[in-house]
């Protein structure tokens, strides 16, 4: 059963899934599709306008919106005064299973994929993308228009102003390339040889000539994201 506390605002084309909890003082603005088995703690905000200086801020909670909306995956928690920004003109996207603590900022237009866990404090400016089991250390900063790569980890307070590979790990300000996720990857089982011929070519840094079939998913996400000022040169081929 869907529970909503009294104190909590769901706006008009606000549409919610099988088992969700909505906190109290929790403010939903439509369009938004938040799926089965989600939480939403105390004081979140989701569905408020782009941050755009020709934003129209209508009042939500009477009316639907006419921005792209938000869509939050299954099985996601949104904890305690997190904020979601609506789409300027695509709907702004959190995946399945993921993990948002508490203060999280999600601008507009941002795509998040599954399994990400953002610590508390994170910010990701505007269309940002983060790839699957990305984990962001609290109080990270991810600057506008950046991607972050499939299994990487970014360390806290980080300023990341470039884009970011998979399996990478990176921290400081701004984050630099700092080795591979080791323990990301082999929460996943990738191999240590796998991980050892990454370690190499991140040393350099680029990418490596030919990426092991186990990895192959990963670094087409990271080619199709087009990332256009990324922390590792050349361009990895599948074997």
């Amino acid at each position: 059963m869907t529970q909503v506390h009294p104190n909590a605002v769901v706006g008009a084309g606000v549409e919610l899934g099988e088992r969700v909890v909505v906190g109290p003082n929790a403010v939903l603005f439509g369009p938004c599709r938040i799926g089965d088995d989600c939480w939403i703690g105390p004081g979140c905000v989701i569905g408020t306008p782009p941050e755009l200086t020709t934003a129209q801020h209508d009042a939500g909670w009477e009316a639907r919106s006419e921005w792209a909306g938000v869509e939050i995956g299954p099985r996601t928690v949104v904890r305690e005064l997190s904020t979601i920004h609506q789409g300027s003109y695509r709907s702004t996207r959190v995946g399945s299973d993921c993990w948002l603590l508490n203060r999280c900022y999600v601008a507009h237009d941002c795509l998040v994929d599954d399994r990400v866990t953002l610590s508390a404090g994170v910010s990701l400016g505007g269309h940002v993308r983060v790839g699957d089991r990305v984990n962001v250390g609290m109080n990270a900063v991810v600057h506008q228009r950046r991607v972050v790569g499939p299994g990487s980890m970014v360390g806290m307070g980080s300023a990341v102003t470039r884009d970011v590979p998979p399996f990478a790990k990176v921290y400081g300000s701004p984050a630099r390339l700092r080795g591979v996720n080791v323990a990301g990857m082999a929460r996943v089982g990738i191999a240590e040889d796998v991980v050892r011929l990454l370690s190499a070519a991140y040393a350099e840094p680029v990418l490596p000539d030919a990426v092991p079939s186990v990895l192959t998913r990963a670094f087409a996400w990271w080619s199709a994201a087009e990332p256009s000022r990324p922390l590792v040169s050349a361009t990895a081929t599948a074997e």
